[in-house]
């Protein structure tokens, strides 16, 4: 079967040429359990870009950023970090430009019955230049009878910028990488590219050489999305029948493609991405260790610590020490 230019993509030519001060409405779907960090760092981008923006033009916002959920009011990440939406029923669109996000998360089967939600998302979904699901996120677009609509200028057709990777034409672009070419184009090269860089980077770790950015030609698409899954959702307790059922395949037969393609077994890689996220969190963050292993799904900093000893011969706080003292030991 001819696979090229399966997913449908938005060329953005509607945007060509228009005011640097003309308005683009951003609207991101959330849900009870959605995955934060994608969103977070959307939300952050455009943020930049506007303050940028502000600065550099005297201009006035650029992207106007709307949170929605079905209900509206306060709802609640995968990590327990509570955010307010609006809600989609009270959400009116309106001539500028929109831009549509679904968030993924692991809230997502329960969000696909929400008929209100739905009935957003068909409501919405043709008036929206592009339409990016973000992991799970595409299992709302289906359950809506939807398709996605990506931006055709992050596809390996395209001449791409260190800024973000070209996709080939049957994959989907990064949600971030969308971000990062659309205030390109709205805004130029330069302003993207400050926008980029003042997005803290996410430091390399131990841990961090996870399968997403070592597929080989011998990882299958199941395996692949299942591994995907796993790291998606190393904040909250899962099992191995979860991960089974994401690669649409039985517990027993799970295991052994699971080993037999990535090298070890779903609860190994498990544990690797979490400490992975932890390695990133005593970077990134200033919370204390015992918060960083909750929200890691570890459960205390005191196994957090046996971990840290037994696969990196250090504790979690010398790590954080380690790592954030410059080389030269200057400030």
């Amino acid at each position: 079967m001819e696979q090229v230019h399966t997913l449908p993509r938005c060329s953005r030519q509607s945007a060509v040429g228009t005011q640097a001060n003309d308005i683009t409405r951003v609207d991101i779907a959330l849900f009870n359990g959605f995955a934060l960090p994608k969103v977070a760092a959307i939300i952050e981008i455009f943020q930049k870009a506007n303050a940028l923006v502000a600065a550099q033009r005297s201009g006035r916002t650029r992207y106007d950023v709307s949170l929605l959920s079905a209900s509206g009011g306060r709802i609640a990440s995968s990590s327990s970090v509570f955010v307010w939406t609006d809600s989609v029923d009270s959400h009116r669109g309106t001539n500028d430009t929109h831009l549509l996000f679904i968030a993924g998360g692991a809230g997502v089967q329960h969000a696909c019955r929400d008929e209100r939600l739905g009935n957003w998302l068909r409501r919405r979904h043709p008036f929206s230049e592009i339409v990016h699901p973000i992991a799970e996120g595409r299992l709302l677009l289906e359950a809506a009878g939807l398709p996605s609509r990506y931006c055709a200028l992050l596809y390996g057709d395209n001449e791409a910028h260190d800024l973000y990777q070209a996709s080939p034409l049957t994959d989907a672009p990064a949600a971030v990488h969308t971000v990062l070419r659309v205030v390109e184009e709205d805004l130029g090269l330069e302003l993207a590219r400050l926008v980029a860089q003042s997005v803290a980077p996410e430091h390399r770790t131990p841990f961090n050489a996870s399968i997403t950015h070592n597929a080989t030609s011998q990882v299958s698409e199941k395996i692949m999305a299942s591994a995907r899954w796993l790291e998606a959702n190393v904040d909250r307790p899962i099992s191995i029948d979860e991960a089974a059922q994401v690669a649409a395949m039985s517990e027993r037969n799970f295991l052994r493609r699971f080993k037999s393609e990535i090298g070890m077994t779903p609860s190994d890689y498990l544990l690797r991405a979490r400490l992975n996220m932890s390695c990133r969190m005593l970077l990134e963050s200033r919370l204390p260790v015992d918060k960083i292993a909750r929200r890691c799904g570890i459960g205390s900093g005191g196994q957090l610590a046996k971990l840290f000893r037994k696969y990196l011969a250090t504790t979690p706080t010398d790590y954080r020490m380690r790592k954030m003292v410059p080389p030269d030991g200057s400030s």
